[in-house]
């Protein structure tokens, strides 16, 4: 059973920080060293400096300052409704829409929260650190239900808008009673996820075990999940019937006989490679294991890499069925690494939740 509940929200105070769009970022796993620079030269506030601090204790002392000062403010108790407008990868406009809120995190082993992708030791370990040292939840990770959503997009200008993204604060109590019989599939946000589970075991409060969370239905018509292409240094073959094609980007669009298939592109040509019915397109590729790896959202990229030598091999992928990965979750499979790639990520700096 989910405990989602409402949350005091910590958000930034325009009058006071200055404009939303130099205040916010993306997640922290996403930027780089030349990206989280220029996010630092929008602003002496911006949240990548909690995010991705130089160190933890620098990220403590400024996310009190900035309390302190005003930088940031509480909120009262709410639920907030999350509508996001984007353009996808392929070039077409959605909205997919949310709730934020707050989630009491249990382990998997309750089946509450599931997780399906590999976790890494090293960041584990770097976000306990952060999120001791700051105590405060910085960024919300990206949770996905089966079923209809409680509430609609409010008709009424929202509290809060930057890029893309709105939120409304709602001050009804019971909406977080649809979520009480859900079972939630991590979507974005594993690594987090596990801190906040680690830090509950080490606290072992009510106040430790809360967690900032955006909730998206999987009814959600603005809900996709986009392929993350697989490009290998050395030159892969993968087992499996073969058969030879002319245009890799059109290839793509006809693997629909229902067994795991992707198209294999080489310096010399591509092929359709399909292989045993059960697994999973990301499980085929998955089989040729993971040196040398490195990954894409665009094909086109991925193309061009291949032809300029960049890389030996490219596989390109067919997007994942939402309902095929939550069962697989369900299983309990663990699938590999970027098996999915919600698109776009959700921001960070708009609400942060202090423990």
């Amino acid at each position: 059973m989910a405990v989602v509940t409402p949350f005091r929200a910590l958000r930034y105070d325009e009058g006071t920080a200055g404009p939303l769009e130099t205040l916010v970022a993306p997640p922290y796993d996403v930027i780089g060293d030349e990206e989280r620079a220029e996010l630092m030269k929008r602003s002496r506030w911006n949240v990548v400096r909690l995010t991705l601090p130089d160190s933890e204790a620098q990220a403590a002392r400024m996310l009190e300052q900035w309390r302190a000062g005003g930088i940031l403010i509480e909120e009262p108790p709410a639920v907030w409704a999350l509508s996001q407008e984007y353009v996808g990868p392929d070039g077409i406009a959605r909205r997919r829409g949310g709730i934020v809120a707050s989630l009491t995190v249990e382990p998997y082993e309750t089946k509450t929260v599931l997780p399906h992708e590999r976790t890494h030791r090293g960041p584990l370990e770097g976000r306990l650190r952060l999120l001791r040292a700051t105590r405060t939840q910085l960024e919300p990770i990206f949770l996905l239900y089966d079923g209809p959503p409680p509430v609609g997009t409010p008709e009424r200008e929202p509290d809060l808008e930057v890029e893309g993204a709105k939120l409304w604060r709602l001050d009804d109590p019971t909406l977080v009673g649809a979520f009480d019989a859900k079972q939630l599939l991590i979507a974005d946000g594993h690594h987090r996820y596990e801190t906040a589970v680690a830090f509950h075991e080490e606290e072992g409060t009510s106040e430790a075990a809360q967690m900032l969370v955006a909730l998206v239905s999987t009814e959600d018509e603005g809900l996709e999940i986009f392929p993350t292409h697989r490009l290998f240094a050395a030159q892969e073959r993968l087992e499996g019937e073969r058969e030879q094609v002319e245009d890799p980007l059109a290839a793509l669009t006809r693997l629909d006989d229902g067994r795991p298939a992707v198209v294999e592109v080489t310096p010399d040509g591509a092929a359709i490679v399909r292989g045993a019915p059960g697994l999973l397109d990301v499980q085929l590729v998955d089989t040729l294991g993971t040196g040398g790896i490195s990954y894409t959202p665009d094909a086109a990229e991925a193309l061009r890499r291949v032809r300029n030598g960049e890389v030996a091999t490219a596989y390109l992928l067919r997007p994942l069925r939402i309902e095929d990965v939550f069962a697989a979750a369900r299983r309990g499979e663990v699938l590999p690494q970027k098996t999915t790639y919600f698109y776009p990520k959700l921001i960070s700096g708009l609400l942060l939740q202090p423990l």
